[in-house]
């Protein structure tokens, strides 16, 4: 299964190290991963492999969540049907 995983908040060092590090420990695979930086926020959206994983995905949202708690950003994970299905117009 394949997930997009949303990232925004001030720019800092280590952000995207951070969040790789985390998904990483869950044997999760990043596929794809575009990041910018507006105005001094950062935003990131990855695609992520979920199929190696054996943490439940509300478990691995909370892991994010925590993540991005610890240094101020907002971190979301959506499966990749949901998240298609929300922005198709």
């Amino acid at each position: 299964m394949k997930a997009i995983v949303t990232v925004v908040g001030q720019d800092q060092v280590g952000i995207i190290a951070g969040v790789c590090n985390t998904l990483a420990a869950e044997n999760i695979n990043v596929l794809d991963i575009s990041q910018t930086i507006m105005q001094g926020f950062f935003t990131m959206m990855m695609v992520v492999d979920l199929s190696a994983c054996t943490t439940s995905f509300d478990k691995l949202g909370e892991a994010l969540r925590q993540f991005g708690e610890g240094r101020g950003l907002a971190i979301r994970i959506q499966r990749e049907d949901i998240f298609d299905a929300m922005h198709k117009i």
